[in-house]
């Protein structure tokens, strides 16, 4: 199968290209080669000759997105809008990489894969136009929503333990709780999921959930860190651009149903720090 993959340079774009990239012919496409906020990008990617796209490029930095919501339309709106329609005239099934933050955050549970989304910033509000421009357009399509994506060499872990090498004490908030997801784990599931069939929305998410101090603890206990003076600290007290949904744990029921579970996520920070 031809596959293009959008996005390439990213953490979760490279860890597409390894596992595809060994029973297929993978066409990555960087931002320099598919800008996909240009209308011409439609063109672009329809000039591939893809059977299938995997659409993880967007506009992922929250607090820009909220100091520039046009921005955030442009990449993650509009466009998810111009892979779409070079799918359209591919004829080829789009595999779109959505977020957590699609939801508000108040819900006292995991959110389900049909729970209504209600987005509360600028980054999900252009993440969930993303997924109605999809269903709008297209027939054959996932929706894969994944959250606190690492596996790259710029990302929380990454960040967290870089920060505790550089200072004497560290504060995260411990309010705020989603699903720790590595891209090594999604990669793989992606597969799995693209050879069932079976369109639709999925959470594609590692198993369980915890705070961001939960997280960053987890991380330097690993990394043989684990006296290092971490401190608990609230939404409230943590300034940023962006509004935060508190509580947004995604459970994985549609892709369980097919088969596909990821492990829980301790285990896989445990591989990641461990390589």
């Amino acid at each position: 199968m031809r596959i293009a993959i959008t996005g390439a340079n990213g953490q979760l774009g490279q860890a597409l290209q390894q596992v595809f990239g060994q029973r297929h012919e993978v066409i990555a496409l960087t931002r320099a080669e598919l800008n996909i906020e240009q209308p011409s990008s439609v063109d672009t990617l329809a000039a591939s000759g893809a059977d299938l796209v995997l659409h993880p490029a967007a506009y992922t930095n929250v607090d820009g997105c909220a100091r520039d919501p046009e921005r955030a339309v442009r990449a993650n709106t509009l466009g998810t809008k111009h892979v779409a329609l070079a799918c359209r005239r591919l004829r080829a099934p789009l595999v779109y990489i959505s977020t957590n933050e699609v939801f508000d955050g108040a819900s006292d549970r995991a959110y389900f894969e049909y729970d209504r989304p209600n987005p509360i910033n600028a980054y999900g509000q252009s993440k969930w136009g993303g997924e109605q421009v999809v269903r709008e357009l297209l027939d054959e399509f996932y929706i894969a929503r994944v959250a606190w994506l690492y596996g790259g060499e710029r990302n929380f872990v990454r960040t967290v333990l870089r920060l505790a090498a550089e200072r004497p004490e560290l504060s995260m908030v411990a309010d705020e709780v989603g699903t720790p997801t590595s891209v090594h784990d999604v990669a793989p599931a992606l597969e799995r999921l693209i050879k069932t069939g079976h369109y639709g929305i999925f959470h594609i998410v590692n198993e369980g959930a915890c705070s961001r101090y939960e997280f960053a603890r987890q991380a330097l206990q690993l990394a043989g860190k684990g006296d290092y003076p971490l401190r608990a600290i609230t939404l409230a007290d943590f300034k940023r651009d962006s509004v935060v949904p508190p509580h947004t744990p995604l459970r994985n029921t549609a892709a369980a149903v097919l088969g596909i579970t990821l492990r829980p996520w301790q285990e896989a920070l445990a591989a990641f720090i461990g390589t």
